[in-house]
């Protein structure tokens, strides 16, 4: 008689985990896009910063207090990829109650290209569903940074 156990597939277990490094009282609170890019900057390779775009994301507690930084994407001088799933998962994943889109512009330019724009928008649109609000977009450089917030070109949420 054979085993009816071989019959099933092996499937893999996911396991869900994070574990801070940081106690609660000792995370920085942001409330200001130049807090943001201040703390970016000094956590950015400074080797990168005009040679590599690359797209980071801030998570944060309801009190905006920073739970951790994950880059999602690493590309060319021109652009990156970034996959929604990537951002969310990250962000389900750490418990985030809120985030922050950054990314550089190798150019040193600040202003946001069209492809910024649009995906921006698709990004909020996915927070809306999973009720993590996306509360500013940075693009920063070596010698400074634009805030979609500061702007008035954050999407509505």
């Amino acid at each position: 008689m054979k085993n009816k156990e071989a019959k099933f597939p092996v499937v893999a277990e996911i396991q869900l985990s994070y574990r801070p490094d940081v106690k609660p009282s000792q995370r920085p609170k942001v409330s200001s896009a130049k807090e943001v890019y201040h703390i970016l900057k000094m956590s950015w390779d400074e080797n990168l910063i005009e040679l590599q775009e690359q797209f980071k994301i801030i998570f944060l507690n309801r009190a905006n207090r920073i739970l951790g930084i994950v880059e999602i994407s690493r590309g060319g001088i021109y652009n990156t990829l970034v996959d929604p799933k990537l951002v969310f998962s990250s962000a389900l994943k750490a418990g985030s109650s809120n985030i922050i889109l950054v990314h550089n512009h190798p150019s040193g330019t600040l202003v946001p290209s069209p492809e910024d724009i649009k995906l921006t928008g698709k990004l909020v649109k996915c927070g809306l569903l999973l009720d993590i609000p996306i509360l500013d977009h940075l693009i920063i450089s070596a010698e400074g940074y634009y805030s979609f917030n500061n702007n008035g070109i954050l999407p509505p949420q």
